[in-house]
């Protein structure tokens, strides 16, 4: 890495930094011009924290590096896009496609709960991409708010796979740790057991209450109390969800075998976005728990007694949350 003399930092001698696109506390997202390409990219650099052991710091680069493996693995529109891994300064930057436009965290910051019909057609993206993901052995395992790219021209885009799990890898993580937004866990992961494609629809079921609640379901205020929470308590019910809450309690089943399929899910997402309803299956919706886990609805009723309707309002609210 070097520094020209408008003081702009040169990747691996190709990629120029001019802007951060986003900061956290592990590293940032560069906006950046690609000088072979002349175009303008995303770039991911993560920056160890001081102190840490090179053992964890040379685990957390190779976390980075699957991060490109696993997206470069899954070729669908709703997928950000991964060009390229470069080295410099001994440690990984991943090179992705620059999206133009904001999170879905940001929108729902700037705007409050979303109609149930958008949150839906959003909803339906991200789950085409999980699809694509699951079939290509890939398990996202954080699916939330900040990681769905809403782009300018209407994209929805599915991004950061730092903690993804590629099926048949070794995993990167000591044994016990929990890694993930605790709030978006699913229970069995909470529970230490092994995850499938059905954790990351419980993610996906979170994400949609979320977007049309104003909060996540689960949250509390510490991540350990918030992992009980997703084992222990009932789902609240939705109460701003209208047609699309069958299919966020049909997603937050505690016992993933009774979890809506991401099939069903999906298209019932599609329906609802259109302004639909979808036809209850039985089974599909409100099964009785089983394996020992809590029932998921608070107050849920039978499966074919007329649901509580939602209290009288608008379906969106500017600021809540």
């Amino acid at each position: 890495m070097f520094e020209e003399p408008g003081g702009e930092r040169v990747i691996a001698g190709r990629y120029r930094l001019l802007s951060p696109l986003g900061e956290g506390g592990m590293g940032t997202v560069w906006r950046a011009r690609d000088e072979v390409l002349n175009r303008e990219v995303a770039v991911k650099e993560v920056r160890a924290p001081s102190g840490l052991p090179e053992s964890d710091v040379r685990r957390m680069y190779a976390r980075l590096e699957r991060e490109a493996w696993a997206a470069a693995r899954v070729a669908h529109h709703n997928v950000v896009t991964v060009y390229d891994v470069a080295t410099d300064g001994d440690r990984p930057w991943i090179v992705m496609e620059l999206v133009r436009g904001l999170s879905l965290a940001d929108l729902l910051d700037a705007e409050g709960p979303l109609a149930p019909e958008r949150a839906a057609l959003i909803g339906a993206e991200v789950l085409a991409a999980l699809r694509a993901a699951h079939a290509a052995g890939v398990l996202h395992r954080d699916v939330k708010p900040a990681n769905v790219l809403l782009s300018n021209d209407g994209r929805v885009v599915l991004t950061d796979f730092g903690i993804a799990r590629v099926e048949g890898s070794s995993a990167l993580t000591m044994t016990g740790e929990v890694i993930g937004s605790p709030e978006f866990l699913a229970p069995e992961r909470a529970l230490g057991r092994t995850p499938g494609p059905e954790s990351d629809l419980w993610s996906l079921g979170v994400l949609l209450y979320a977007a049309v609640e104003g909060a996540s379901p689960f949250r509390q205020d510490t991540p350990l109390s918030t992992l009980r929470a997703i084992v222990d308590e009932e789902l609240p019910p939705p109460h701003r969800a209208g047609a699309l809450a069958p299919v966020v309690e049909g997603l937050l089943r505690k016992d993933p075998a009774e979890r809506l399929t991401a099939e069903r899910a999906e298209r019932d997402l599609r329906l609802v976005g259109a302004g639909g309803t979808p036809a209850p299956e039985r089974g599909a919706y409100g099964a009785a728990p089983t394996d020992g886990y809590a029932t998921t609805v608070a107050g849920r009723q039978d499966a074919g007694a007329a649901p509580t309707p939602p209290p009288p309002g608008p379906a969106t609210t500017a600021g809540a949350g």
